[in-house]
Protein backbone atom coordinates (compact mmCIF):
# COMPACT_ATOMS: atom_id res chain seq x y z
CA UNK A 1 0.00 0.00 0.00
CA UNK A 2 1.55 3.16 -1.34
CA UNK A 3 2.45 5.73 1.32
CA UNK A 4 -0.18 8.74 1.53
CA UNK A 5 1.50 12.30 1.38
CA UNK A 6 -0.32 15.10 2.93
CA UNK A 7 -0.08 18.50 1.66
CA UNK A 8 -0.77 19.61 4.91
CA UNK A 9 3.12 18.29 6.26
CA UNK A 10 4.87 19.92 3.33
CA UNK A 11 3.16 23.21 3.76
CA UNK A 12 4.28 23.34 7.36
CA UNK A 13 7.91 23.48 6.24
CA UNK A 14 7.42 26.08 3.86
CA UNK A 15 5.48 27.99 6.70
CA UNK A 16 8.03 28.01 8.95
CA UNK A 17 10.77 29.04 5.95
CA UNK A 18 8.22 32.01 5.12
CA UNK A 19 7.82 33.36 8.97
CA UNK A 20 11.71 33.15 9.57
CA UNK A 21 12.35 35.27 6.49
CA UNK A 22 9.75 37.25 7.30
CA UNK A 23 10.89 38.02 10.99
CA UNK A 24 14.23 38.10 10.20
CA UNK A 25 14.08 40.35 7.10
CA UNK A 26 11.35 42.67 8.65
CA UNK A 27 9.42 42.43 5.43
CA UNK A 28 5.86 44.08 5.17
CA UNK A 29 4.69 41.72 2.25
CA UNK A 30 1.06 42.50 0.18
CA UNK A 31 -0.32 40.70 -2.53
CA UNK A 32 -3.38 42.25 -4.24
CA UNK A 33 -6.06 40.49 -5.78
CA UNK A 34 -7.69 41.63 -9.17
CA UNK A 35 -11.44 40.14 -8.75
CA UNK A 36 -14.38 40.55 -11.57
CA UNK A 37 -17.66 39.77 -9.58
CA UNK A 38 -18.53 37.61 -6.69
CA UNK A 39 -19.06 34.06 -7.80
CA UNK A 40 -19.12 31.42 -4.86
CA UNK A 41 -16.07 29.51 -6.35
CA UNK A 42 -13.79 32.51 -6.30
CA UNK A 43 -14.84 33.78 -2.65
CA UNK A 44 -14.15 30.34 -1.40
CA UNK A 45 -10.36 30.64 -3.32
CA UNK A 46 -10.31 34.43 -1.43
CA UNK A 47 -11.04 33.67 1.69
CA UNK A 48 -8.58 30.35 1.78
CA UNK A 49 -5.85 32.63 0.71
CA UNK A 50 -6.43 34.89 3.28
CA UNK A 51 -6.68 33.14 5.98
CA UNK A 52 -3.19 31.72 4.84
CA UNK A 53 -1.70 34.87 4.57
CA UNK A 54 -3.04 36.28 7.87
CA UNK A 55 -1.71 33.16 9.40
CA UNK A 56 2.04 34.44 7.64
CA UNK A 57 1.33 37.91 8.30
CA UNK A 58 1.02 38.55 4.77
CA UNK A 59 -1.15 41.80 3.88
CA UNK A 60 -3.97 40.99 1.69
CA UNK A 61 -5.53 43.94 -0.48
CA UNK A 62 -8.82 43.00 -2.50
CA UNK A 63 -10.09 45.10 -5.33
CA UNK A 64 -13.17 44.08 -6.95
CA UNK A 65 -14.66 44.73 -9.61
CA UNK A 66 -18.43 44.60 -11.56
CA UNK A 67 -18.35 41.88 -14.01
CA UNK A 68 -19.67 45.02 -16.38
CA UNK A 69 -16.13 46.76 -15.91
CA UNK A 70 -14.92 47.81 -19.41
CA UNK A 71 -11.51 46.51 -20.65
CA UNK A 72 -9.91 50.34 -21.02
CA UNK A 73 -10.95 50.25 -16.98
CA UNK A 74 -9.78 47.32 -16.01
CA UNK A 75 -6.27 47.91 -17.90
CA UNK A 76 -5.88 51.07 -16.14
CA UNK A 77 -6.96 49.26 -12.67
CA UNK A 78 -4.09 46.70 -13.22
CA UNK A 79 -1.84 49.65 -14.20
CA UNK A 80 -2.54 51.18 -11.36
CA UNK A 81 -2.08 48.57 -9.09
CA UNK A 82 1.20 47.39 -10.44
CA UNK A 83 2.78 51.22 -10.07
CA UNK A 84 1.77 50.61 -6.26
CA UNK A 85 5.11 50.15 -4.54
CA UNK A 86 3.61 49.05 -1.35
CA UNK A 87 1.83 45.93 -3.43
CA UNK A 88 4.58 43.34 -4.20
CA UNK A 89 2.58 40.93 -5.94
CA UNK A 90 -0.57 40.60 -8.01
CA UNK A 91 -2.93 37.60 -8.73
CA UNK A 92 -5.83 37.87 -11.05
CA UNK A 93 -8.60 35.60 -11.05
CA UNK A 94 -9.44 33.89 -13.73
CA UNK A 95 -11.17 33.07 -16.05
CA UNK A 96 -12.41 36.83 -16.80
CA UNK A 97 -15.81 37.37 -18.21
CA UNK A 98 -16.07 36.97 -21.82
CA UNK A 99 -16.28 40.44 -22.51
CA UNK A 100 -12.49 40.88 -21.70
CA UNK A 101 -9.70 40.04 -23.62
CA UNK A 102 -7.66 38.18 -20.65
CA UNK A 103 -4.39 38.09 -22.86
CA UNK A 104 -4.25 41.54 -22.73
CA UNK A 105 -4.78 41.99 -19.07
CA UNK A 106 -2.03 39.18 -18.66
CA UNK A 107 0.48 41.19 -20.58
CA UNK A 108 0.15 44.39 -18.79
CA UNK A 109 0.96 42.28 -15.36
CA UNK A 110 4.54 43.00 -13.98
CA UNK A 111 6.60 40.06 -14.55
CA UNK A 112 8.45 40.72 -10.96
CA UNK A 113 4.92 41.11 -9.63
CA UNK A 114 2.92 38.60 -11.27
CA UNK A 115 2.73 35.39 -8.56
CA UNK A 116 1.32 32.95 -10.38
CA UNK A 117 3.13 33.10 -14.00
CA UNK A 118 -0.13 34.57 -16.15
CA UNK A 119 1.94 37.41 -18.11
CA UNK A 120 3.87 35.51 -21.28
CA UNK A 121 7.33 37.29 -19.75
CA UNK A 122 7.07 34.64 -16.74
CA UNK A 123 6.32 32.00 -18.84
CA UNK A 124 9.30 33.00 -20.71
CA UNK A 125 11.11 33.05 -17.78
CA UNK A 126 9.81 29.43 -16.78
CA UNK A 127 11.39 28.62 -19.93
CA UNK A 128 14.43 30.16 -19.78
CA UNK A 129 14.86 28.86 -16.09
CA UNK A 130 15.00 32.36 -14.80
CA UNK A 131 15.51 32.29 -11.42
CA UNK A 132 13.41 35.92 -11.86
CA UNK A 133 10.65 34.42 -12.28
CA UNK A 134 7.59 32.93 -10.64
CA UNK A 135 6.44 29.40 -11.83
CA UNK A 136 2.52 28.70 -11.77
CA UNK A 137 2.04 27.83 -8.18
CA UNK A 138 -0.22 24.43 -8.02
CA UNK A 139 2.74 23.52 -10.69
CA UNK A 140 5.48 24.42 -8.53
CA UNK A 141 3.39 22.90 -5.48
CA UNK A 142 3.87 19.49 -7.04
CA UNK A 143 7.53 19.96 -7.30
CA UNK A 144 7.57 21.37 -3.48
CA UNK A 145 5.51 18.09 -2.36
CA UNK A 146 8.17 15.37 -4.66
CA UNK A 147 10.75 16.95 -2.85
CA UNK A 148 8.76 16.74 0.74
CA UNK A 149 8.80 12.63 -0.55
CA UNK A 150 12.57 12.66 -0.84
CA UNK A 151 12.25 12.39 -4.70
CA UNK A 152 15.60 12.35 -6.42
CA UNK A 153 14.56 14.36 -9.73
CA UNK A 154 18.11 13.73 -11.82
CA UNK A 155 17.84 10.93 -14.18
CA UNK A 156 14.37 9.66 -12.97
CA UNK A 157 11.60 9.28 -15.70
CA UNK A 158 9.07 11.59 -15.63
CA UNK A 159 5.39 11.23 -17.06
CA UNK A 160 2.63 14.43 -16.87
CA UNK A 161 -0.70 13.94 -18.05
CA UNK A 162 -1.61 16.81 -19.34
CA UNK A 163 -0.30 20.17 -21.04
CA UNK A 164 -1.84 22.99 -20.20
CA UNK A 165 0.04 26.07 -19.83
CA UNK A 166 -1.36 26.34 -15.92
CA UNK A 167 0.03 23.19 -14.55
CA UNK A 168 0.48 20.46 -17.59
CA UNK A 169 3.51 22.46 -18.94
CA UNK A 170 4.90 24.45 -16.41
CA UNK A 171 5.19 20.74 -13.86
CA UNK A 172 6.91 19.50 -16.89
CA UNK A 173 9.54 22.07 -17.32
CA UNK A 174 9.92 22.49 -13.64
CA UNK A 175 10.70 18.59 -13.74
CA UNK A 176 12.96 19.00 -16.59
CA UNK A 177 14.70 22.16 -14.89
CA UNK A 178 15.65 19.48 -12.23
CA UNK A 179 17.20 16.59 -15.03
CA UNK A 180 14.42 14.72 -15.49
CA UNK A 181 13.33 13.05 -18.39
CA UNK A 182 9.95 14.23 -19.17
CA UNK A 183 7.65 12.91 -20.81
CA UNK A 184 3.76 14.72 -21.72
CA UNK A 185 0.63 12.69 -22.48
CA UNK A 186 -2.99 14.07 -23.47
CA UNK A 187 -6.07 12.96 -25.13
CA UNK A 188 -4.76 12.01 -28.13
CA UNK A 189 -2.03 9.77 -25.96
CA UNK A 190 -2.25 5.84 -27.23
CA UNK A 191 -1.24 3.64 -25.13
CA UNK A 192 -1.01 5.50 -21.82
CA UNK A 193 -0.64 2.58 -19.65
CA UNK A 194 2.52 1.78 -21.56
CA UNK A 195 3.67 4.92 -20.62
CA UNK A 196 2.85 5.18 -17.38
CA UNK A 197 4.69 1.74 -16.51
CA UNK A 198 8.21 2.93 -16.67
CA UNK A 199 7.20 6.46 -14.65
CA UNK A 200 9.56 7.03 -11.64
CA UNK A 201 7.24 9.96 -10.89
CA UNK A 202 3.76 10.09 -12.89
CA UNK A 203 1.39 13.50 -12.66
CA UNK A 204 -1.95 13.96 -13.55
CA UNK A 205 -3.09 17.02 -14.18
CA UNK A 206 -6.42 16.81 -16.83
CA UNK A 207 -9.22 17.06 -14.28
CA UNK A 208 -10.88 13.93 -15.57
CA UNK A 209 -12.57 11.90 -12.68
CA UNK A 210 -11.35 7.99 -12.85
CA UNK A 211 -8.75 8.95 -15.97
CA UNK A 212 -6.32 6.46 -14.43
CA UNK A 213 -8.15 3.31 -13.85
CA UNK A 214 -6.94 0.06 -12.30
CA UNK A 215 -6.46 -1.23 -15.37
CA UNK A 216 -3.39 1.07 -16.00
CA UNK A 217 -2.71 1.08 -12.39
CA UNK A 218 -1.72 -2.47 -12.12
CA UNK A 219 0.97 -1.27 -14.75
CA UNK A 220 2.52 1.45 -12.43
CA UNK A 221 5.99 0.48 -11.31
CA UNK A 222 5.77 0.01 -7.36
CA UNK A 223 8.70 2.46 -6.73
CA UNK A 224 6.67 5.11 -8.53
CA UNK A 225 5.62 8.84 -6.46
CA UNK A 226 1.95 9.60 -7.96
CA UNK A 227 1.04 12.83 -8.10
CA UNK A 228 -2.54 13.79 -8.67
CA UNK A 229 -3.48 17.47 -9.63
CA UNK A 230 -6.97 16.45 -11.04
CA UNK A 231 -10.36 18.72 -9.23
CA UNK A 232 -13.41 16.76 -9.87
CA UNK A 233 -16.54 16.62 -8.44
CA UNK A 234 -18.78 13.40 -8.45
CA UNK A 235 -21.60 12.44 -6.60
CA UNK A 236 -20.90 15.84 -4.65
CA UNK A 237 -17.66 14.75 -3.52
CA UNK A 238 -14.03 16.21 -4.59
CA UNK A 239 -12.03 13.80 -6.14
CA UNK A 240 -8.87 13.87 -8.37
CA UNK A 241 -7.79 11.77 -11.84
CA UNK A 242 -6.75 8.52 -10.19
CA UNK A 243 -8.80 5.75 -9.10
CA UNK A 244 -7.11 6.53 -5.35
CA UNK A 245 -7.71 2.69 -4.06
CA UNK A 246 -6.59 1.49 -7.27
CA UNK A 247 -3.13 3.72 -7.35
CA UNK A 248 -2.75 3.64 -3.85
CA UNK A 249 -2.22 -0.41 -4.46
CA UNK A 250 0.31 -0.06 -7.13
CA UNK A 251 2.52 3.53 -6.44
CA UNK A 252 5.05 3.70 -3.59
CA UNK A 253 3.68 7.22 -2.60
CA UNK A 254 0.34 8.65 -3.56
CA UNK A 255 -1.00 12.11 -2.92
CA UNK A 256 -4.44 11.92 -1.70
CA UNK A 257 -7.54 14.80 -3.28
CA UNK A 258 -8.07 16.93 -1.59
CA UNK A 259 -5.30 17.09 1.18
CA UNK A 260 -2.48 16.57 -1.35
CA UNK A 261 -1.10 19.15 -3.99
CA UNK A 262 -3.91 21.66 -3.37
CA UNK A 263 -2.69 22.20 0.15
CA UNK A 264 0.63 23.26 -0.77
CA UNK A 265 -0.52 25.69 -3.82
CA UNK A 266 -1.85 28.72 -1.23
CA UNK A 267 1.81 28.35 0.81
CA UNK A 268 3.43 28.02 -2.92
CA UNK A 269 1.44 31.68 -3.20
CA UNK A 270 2.78 33.14 -0.44
CA UNK A 271 6.76 32.03 -0.28
CA UNK A 272 6.25 34.09 -4.15
CA UNK A 273 4.96 37.13 -2.22
CA UNK A 274 7.86 37.13 0.18
CA UNK A 275 10.09 36.39 -2.12
CA UNK A 276 8.93 39.46 -4.05
CA UNK A 277 9.11 41.39 -1.07
CA UNK A 278 12.48 40.37 0.06
CA UNK A 279 13.59 41.32 -4.16
CA UNK A 280 11.99 45.18 -3.70
CA UNK A 281 13.50 45.67 -0.36
CA UNK A 282 17.37 43.95 -1.01
CA UNK A 283 17.32 43.73 -4.97
CA UNK A 284 18.11 40.24 -4.82
CA UNK A 285 16.55 36.92 -5.24
CA UNK A 286 15.74 34.82 -2.29
CA UNK A 287 14.86 30.71 -2.42
CA UNK A 288 12.37 29.93 -0.58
Amino acid sequence: MAQILKGADAARIIKEEIRTTIDSCSLSPCMAIIRIGSNDSDIAYERGIRNNFDSLGICLKIFEYQEAISQEELEQEVIRINADPGIHGILVFRPLPRNLDESRIASLIDPAKDMDCMCPASFARLVMQDPDGYAPCTAEAVIRLCEYAGVDFDGARAVVIGRSLVIGKPVGLLLLSRNATVTWCHSHTKDLAKMCRDADILVSACGSAGLITEEIAQHISPSCVAVDVGINFKDGKMCGDFDFDAVSRFAAKITPVPGGVGAVTNTVLAAHVVRAAYKAAAGKNLRL
